[in-house]
């Protein structure tokens, strides 16, 4: 069973840039009648408190949230999804990607959420219950193929593996392919990290070769404390919205000139 736990991470810098642009690409999406489908291949346990021990311990989440909320416009999406899971939850909630999801989305969409850690499904279990929701306690990238085509054929599938098997990283442009093959109008949009190894090189090479037009997004921070590996975090998506680039190149913006600031 894998270890990793997102509740020491959950609303660092990576966390905002890919809830940031999620919550745009959702936007985009909702603005026709039509339904759509979100897939997530791991979805961890969806709802975080940013005073747990694990949060406190790691400091990422003051370093992330704690200090960029004040970045979005007054509408942005994002906080629109933030503020009303803290209504429900208290000012110290952070969501993950499953209740961003859930608070963006409509009752005639459908959401499947995969998440195999038992401890971590469970708590997923708590945090989200709704009738246009489906939990799967399985392998998420099994659970997308399973799925594919899904049914509404508009939709998100969102790959956020924790990689802590180096093999996601050859794996993950096959899997793409894959997926595209079977769903070519589907969004495929992945998140990873960018590493003082690089080891994520390789696959974005991959990824760029099978799917040139694709919009990557990459932002670079400074190690969180002292050996901390991670350097930046990236989000590759393919078959991007119309106006994905620009809400991804804003983001860019208000992160720079935030950090002039200080």
């Amino acid at each position: 069973m894998l270890s990793y736990q997102h509740a020491f991470h959950a609303g660092n810098l990576a966390d905002l840039q890919k809830h940031a642009l999620l919550a745009e690409l959702l936007s985009y999406l909702t603005k026709k009648d039509k339904p759509l489908t979100y897939i997530e291949t791991h979805a961890g346990r969806g709802l975080y408190d940013l005073t747990s021990d694990e949060a406190v311990k790691t400091g990422e989440a003051a370093q992330g949230i704690g200090a960029h909320a004040g970045i979005f416009r007054p509408d942005h999406p994002y906080l629109a999804a933030l503020e009303a899971v803290r209504r429900e939850h208290g000012p110290n909630a952070y969501p993950g990607s499953p209740l961003i999801a859930s608070k963006l989305l409509r009752p005639n969409d459908k959401i499947h959420l995969a998440e195999l850690h038992p401890q971590e499904h469970q708590a997923l279990t708590l945090a989200l219950r709704a009738p246009n929701v489906t939990l799967h306690r399985q392998d998420g990238f099994a659970l997308a193929h399973s799925l594919c085509p899904p049914e509404p054929r508009r939709g998100v599938l969102l790959v956020d593996p924790p990689y802590e098997l180096k093999q996601d990283y050859v794996e993950i442009p096959k899997f793409f392919r894959q997926i595209n093959k079977k769903w070519n109008v589907g969004v495929l949009a992945l998140w990873y990290p960018i590493l003082s190894s690089a080891a994520h090189v390789p696959m974005l090479a991959a990824l760029t070769e099978n799917f040139p037009d694709a919009l990557c997004h990459e932002i670079r921070f400074p190690p969180v404390r002292e050996k901390h590996r991670m350097i930046g975090s990236g989000m590759f998506v393919v078959n991007p919205p119309w106006g994905l680039s620009e809400a991804a190149s804003a983001l860019t913006d208000r992160l720079r000139r935030a950090k002039a600031a200080r």
